[in-house]
């Protein structure tokens, strides 16, 4: 990273890539772009190309300071409002969600919100940036990405962002957003790919140990199912359900375990939980079906029968509709990373 430069200048030969390191952002939503765009400038170098990228990670705030989570405390040398020469793209990494109304963030997002596509051929966020995005204005009609985690607050919050939880990343004009953590090195080798092609980016991605295109989606990693409060229904029947998942769990059977009409049950269940018992248990019978592909090498047959979801072709299924990867490529994926290592 050149930090000799003058703000406002260019190398011509150089795309200059601008990243906002939002304070209390994750290291990672920073540190793994910024590390895809320099190795990527090392090899293209090597390569003799010379239009390849000049990384610059800066501040949102006037006093050029950066606050971790984890209470690392780091300098820029210079902060997103002194930017002012062509910027090829700029990526806001993660937000401070607990304090993105402070008024030291104002004079930021009034530069922000002046970011048009005639300064700024791309504009991207990682994780919580998308957040930092809508705020400004800049995903209004837009699809866009986040977290998944985070991703029913952006759309609460945000209505006119057209929120998709599953992707690692989206494209919409020049607009890109990417969703947890690590998605901003996704994203990142394809921005890579974009403008110097896959060879490029499939170099870069060996050297950081990482995929060109990942397997799978965000949904992946998140919960199926809310955690309710105890008063609620599900949470009353919880323990009997995760006892009881590997035999017939009908609507009447339940209703009858709760002293309840089957009818009064759906009723109460549906309204207390946003879903109907039957899907409600498909869900916590996937629930319980990872847990069992995480820790154990117990069979997918066995794991089938357990959870009480029927033979292999019919759990291929359920895990393909609801996670969008089969149980065998899950178990390969999240399994416990030690059992994994001494399995090769």
């Amino acid at each position: 990273m050149n930090h000799d430069q003058c703000v406002g200048t260019n190398d011509l030969e150089r795309n200059q890539i601008v990243i906002v390191a939002m304070s209390g952002a994750a290291l990672l939503t920073f540190a793994g772009p910024s590390d895809v765009f320099m190795q990527a400038d090392k090899i293209l170098r090597l390569s003799g190309v010379r239009h390849g990228y000049d990384v610059r990670i800066v501040s949102p705030t006037a006093n050029k300071k950066i606050i971790s989570d984890i209470g690392i405390e780091i300098n820029c040398t210079h902060s997103a409002m002194e930017i002012e020469g062509p910027v090829d793209t700029l990526i806001i990494a993660g937000n401070d969600s607990k304090g993105l109304k402070n008024p030291e963030y104002n004079d930021f997002f009034n530069w922000l919100s002046s970011v048009t596509e005639n300064n700024r051929r791309r504009i991207a966020s990682v994780c919580g940036g998308a957040f930092v995005l809508a705020r400004a204005g800049l995903l209004d009609g837009r699809k866009a990405t986040t977290h998944w985690d985070m991703s029913e607050r952006l759309k609460k919050e945000y209505p006119l962002v057209q929120v998709d939880p599953n992707a690692f990343y989206t494209t919409d004009g020049n607009i890109y957003t990417s969703g947890g953590v690590s998605s901003g090195i996704d994203l990142a080798l394809a921005l890579v790919e974009e403008d110097h092609g896959k060879d490029i980016a499939i170099q870069v991605a060996r050297r950081l140990v990482f995929y060109l295109n990942r397997p799978g989606f965000q949904i992946q990693f998140a919960n199926l199912l809310p955690a309710y409060e105890s008063s609620n229904i599900a949470a009353k029947l919880l323990t009997w359900f995760n006892e009881n998942l590997h035999k017939p769990l009908d609507v009447v059977r339940i209703a009858d375990h709760v002293n309840m009409s089957t009818r009064n049950f759906t009723r109460v269940f549906h309204k207390q939980t946003g879903m109907p018992p039957a899907k409600f248990i498909e869900k916590l019978r996937i629930e319980m079906a990872r847990k069992y592909l995480e820790d154990t090498d117990m069979s997918l047959e066995n794991v089938a029968e357990k959870c009480g979801l029927g033979g292999l072709v019919s759990m291929r299924r359920t895990f393909l509709r609801h996670l969008m990867t089969t149980p065998s490529d899950y178990r390969r994926a999240f399994r416990t990373s030690l059992k994994a290592v001494n399995t090769v």
